[in-house]
């Protein structure tokens, strides 16, 4: 019998432990399954290299948000993904998260190019079999809701890059624009650049920077 490799990261212990519950007792011909788990960034982070001894994870559950504790750099499930496709490429991912928004959905398909999209509201113990069973054998799988975002993708066909997140994690813990550029590689007249950009991203150009923080929260950038 074959055995399967899982690794489950999310940061709501509960959640993670109910998947690793059901992802164990599905039946699936030929195949014995291993769920592991993690709760943060440097867990997941640190289960991946250490497979890279042994045995390489089948499949990869992310939660995109995986709230950091306060640091100057904080990752989250996307920046884990796509530490997983450079480290494990051969490795199945799919995303399980609450956001349905299809900004989110479909930045997320541009940088980690997952092997599947689930959204919490249609996970269940069924779709999370044919989850698995999909993403073994004929990828990729999407829930109803993300399947509906990725439909519904916006024209403006735009991507936030790393300097893009700093600049609105670091607004959102109170930063001013004028220290920005103690923390990002970029002068302050890019910075305010960025920034006025990131606001007509998000809708906001006549609006503060709290409602900048606002949208990004929303979409499931910080």
């Amino acid at each position: 019998m074959k055995t399967l490799r899982i690794l489950a990261v999310d940061d709501h212990e509960m959640t993670m432990l109910g998947y690793k519950f059901i992802l164990e007792r599905i039946v699936f011909e030929d195949y014995n399954i291993i769920v592991d788990t993690a709760n943060t960034y440097d867990a997941g982070k640190q289960k991946i290299e250490d497979s890279l001894h042994s045995f390489k994870y089948d499949i990869i559950f992310l939660d995109v948000q995986l709230f950091p504790p306060n640091e100057k750099q904080p990752h989250n499930g996307e920046d884990l993904g796509i530490l997983a496709r450079k480290l494990i490429p051969e490795s199945k991912i799919i995303f399980m998260s609450s956001f349905s928004d299809n900004y989110r959905i479909n930045s997320i398909l541009k940088s980690v190019d997952p092997d599947g999209y689930m959204v919490k509201t249609d996970i269940d113990p069924k779709s999370l079999e044919q989850a698995v069973k999909t993403v073994i054998f004929d990828p990729p799988y999407y829930s109803s809701k993300a399947l509906g975002a990725i439909r519904k993708k916006m024209s403006n066909d735009i991507t936030l890059d790393a300097n893009d997140k700093k600049i609105l994690y670091h607004l959102s813990i109170g930063t001013k624009t004028k220290d920005l550029e103690k923390y990002i590689e970029l002068s302050n007249s890019s910075i305010e650049n960025r920034k006025r950009h990131l606001k007509s991203i998000f809708g906001t150009e006549k609006e503060n920077d709290l409602a900048l923080i606002v949208a990004a929260k929303n979409r499931g950038f910080i």
